[in-house]
């Protein structure tokens, strides 16, 4: 089985959700290959904001109409976080959108205190692994990449909880070597294919990132990564070189066993 995605590394027009969306769909628009599943980066439509009182949508909102009506039209499975609103409080929510209009979410768990995020937004206490052609796909963002163990495979019937893990980030480009660090080490400790998905450019309190979206195989090898500069790329994901490598190192049945609290 094999799963094909496209990563879409771009600039972000900082809190202009209008902006964002029309250069976000002229670049779905140049795709001129087959893909089944498009990542956005994190707060594709804003940048990462700390003013969610003025920019964050409902569920029904401008960005999440958007994502519903180009999953729709192109037949995909389009995924990407954005500030959500409900009812008093404010999430930094990854959005897994189907081409039905049906979807499922992930609230961001670890939020980046260093920049005031939890002062904003509220926490979320749940992982997502969702499904795509049998895959088994953990969707993650940004700063949980800091801690091993929110996206630690957990299987205690011995069966691998999941095949890929994907992030979205605006990670800035002073902390890039922990960014391509720690997406190598989760594809290993993990056996997963791993994708990173960053922004580039400048943000609005003058941070440069320079994306370094990647893609890594489960033995740490890059297959796939881009600094600097704008990017569009497809990649097709075959399932059978995973189970390969994870037969050939069964190094997960010797895991310790445990179990988050949550």
């Amino acid at each position: 089985m094999s799963l094909t995605i496209t990563l879409i590394q771009t600039d972000l027009v900082w809190e202009n959700i209008v902006a964002n969306l029309t250069r976000l769909e002229e670049k779905i628009n140049a795709i001129s290959v087959r893909t089944e599943l498009i990542v956005l980066p994190e707060m594709y439509s804003t940048g990462f904001t700390m003013n969610p009182e003025k920019l964050a949508e409902t569920m029904d909102g401008k960005a999440v109409t958007w994502m519903k009506r180009i999953a729709a039209s192109k037949r995909v499975i389009l995924i990407g976080s954005l500030a959500i609103k409900e009812g008093e409080n404010y999430f930094n929510r990854l959005i897994w959108m189907l081409p039905n209009g049906q979807y499922s979410y992930y609230d961001k768990r670890h939020l980046f205190a260093y920049s005031g995020e939890d002062k904003h937004f509220l926490a979320g206490n749940k992982r997502l692994i969702a499904q795509a052609k049998g895959w088994k796909i953990n969707l993650q963002i940004c700063y949980d990449l800091r801690f091993p163990v929110w996206a630690r495979q957990q299987s205690p019937e011995g069966e691998v909880e999941y095949d890929l893990l994907i992030y979205v980030a605006n990670w800035p480009e002073k902390r890039s070597h922990a960014w391509k660090s720690l997406l190598m080490a989760r594809a290993i400790e993990n056996q997963c294919y791993v994708v990173g998905v960053n922004r580039v450019g400048d943000d609005g309190n003058g941070f440069f990132h320079s994306g370094d979206s990647t893609v890594i195989n489960p033995l740490g090898d890059i297959l796939f990564s881009e600094k600097d500069n704008e990017a569009v790329f497809t990649i097709t994901l075959k399932k059978e070189n995973l189970s390969a490598i994870r037969n050939q190192f069964p190094f997960l049945k010797d895991a310790d066993d445990f179990s988050i609290r949550r």
